[in-house]
């Protein structure tokens, strides 16, 4: 191919250059990179090409959304402390440069028909799922660094915008398993089917009315699904296996839980009358598929963004709103007054209101467009 011939950005070369003997999450730079790479469709290459590629110095660890906004500019040099930490050379020329530079691990002397970024001045680049400009992490790799470019890594895998017990009370938790996981080289599907197997006993437990032993079963299934994805994407093993099975495991539990929850209760002589039953089940079931529709109607309409990230009021709405997670505290707290039946009755009313309030936003994203608004994210605006 002539050198002036543009290369297609599928066709772009990943080079590790460097010797680096610190692990992260289990993986050598080169490994990690490599991981990287084909995930975006890009092959791993042990050598600088004549030609444009993609240059990585294995002295330093950066968050993979630096990869594939880099991979989109070409002659792009992301530095730290002056040293190449990761660069697209758009031809030979460039890329002998940078890669000196990153062999050495010295400042890049020459960057002439190089667009040279400082990490130290703070760039930002868009993460697209929540629309909100960041500054993914990049740090030297040193034995020192280690756990603090692994916390960097987990919470940058981490949802801005979720339920207050994924977001306050086990992150650090998950965190510890999803260390030991990586050390122990047990994978994501791995994760996600023990998280299963918890996920079916807490069903099984709660259709008998052992409700504590159920919360107990389900708290450790609903960690482990905090950690199966928090190992893929820090591991660079994400699959479109384990994303189904994951997701999929998420959208179908619930409503089992919620209908055994109620059939448990006739172990305690709290059964609902026939007309209660179903009313609950209604409010609760139907509520949980309006709910998720007018989510799905919210993206499709708006960009595929999430209506969680609509305004502030959304994101913080979505810490409580009637899902799994929120909903189990409802339940948690009945269970200390002995009041299964009650709680039960609380998630049905609390599901009612959360789906109204959903409704109403949509509505209002209407009238936003009717009147030529545009609908964008909060968190851009920060």
């Amino acid at each position: 191919m002539d050198s002036t011939t543009p290369t297609p950005a599928d066709a772009l070369p990943v080079v590790t250059l460097g010797e680096n003997s610190v692990k992260l999450w289990g993986l050598t730079m080169a490994e990690r990179n490599g991981r990287i790479a084909r995930a975006s469709k890009l092959t791993p290459s042990p050598s600088v090409p004549q030609g444009p590629a993609i240059l990585s110095n294995a002295a330093h660890a950066w968050d993979p959304a630096w990869f594939r906004h880099i991979v989109t500019q070409p002659g792009m040099v992301l530095t730290l402390g002056g040293v190449p930490a990761l660069a697209h050379a758009a031809d030979a020329g460039q890329a002998a440069r940078i890669a000196q530079a990153m062999t050495a691990d010295t400042p890049l002397t020459d960057g002439t028909g190089l667009t040279v970024v400082a990490f130290e001045s703070g760039p930002t680049i868009e993460n697209k799922q929540l629309r909100k400009r960041e500054t993914p992490f990049l740090m030297a790799l040193t034995p020192g660094s280690v756990r603090a470019i692994e916390r960097a890594s987990y919470f940058g895998a981490y949802k801005g915008v979720t339920d207050l017990l994924t977001k306050y009370l086990w992150p650090e938790w998950a965190l510890v398993l999803t260390r030991i996981c990586a050390k122990l080289h047990i994978t994501p599907n791995m994760v996600t089917t023990v998280g299963a197997v918890f996920c079916v006993v807490a069903t099984v437990l709660f259709a008998y009315g052992h409700y504590w032993a159920g919360m107990a079963t389900g708290l450790v299934f609903m960690v482990l699904d905090t950690v199966d994805g928090k190992l893929a994407r820090c591991t660079i093993t994400s699959s479109h296996w384990g994303n189904i099975f994951d997701h999929g495991m998420d959208l179908v539990h619930p409503p089992f839980w919620w209908y055994f929850w109620a059939t448990g209760l006739a172990f305690w002589g709290l059964e609902y009358d026939t007309a209660t039953f179903w009313w609950v089940q209604g409010a609760i079931q139907g509520g949980y598929v309006v709910q998720r529709l007018i989510e799905g109607v919210f993206m499709r309409q708006n960009g595929m963004m999430h209506i969680h990230v609509w305004r502030r009021f959304d994101s913080r709405f979505r810490l409580i709103t009637a899902r799994r997670n929120p909903n189990m505290v409802i339940l948690f707290v009945a269970m200390l007054f002995a009041r299964p039946d009650l709680g039960l009755i609380a998630v049905a009313w609390w599901t009612a209101l959360s789906c109204l309030i959903h409704a109403v936003r949509l509505v209002q994203a209407w009238m936003v467009r009717a009147r030529g608004g545009t609908i964008s994210s909060w968190l851009s605006e920060d």
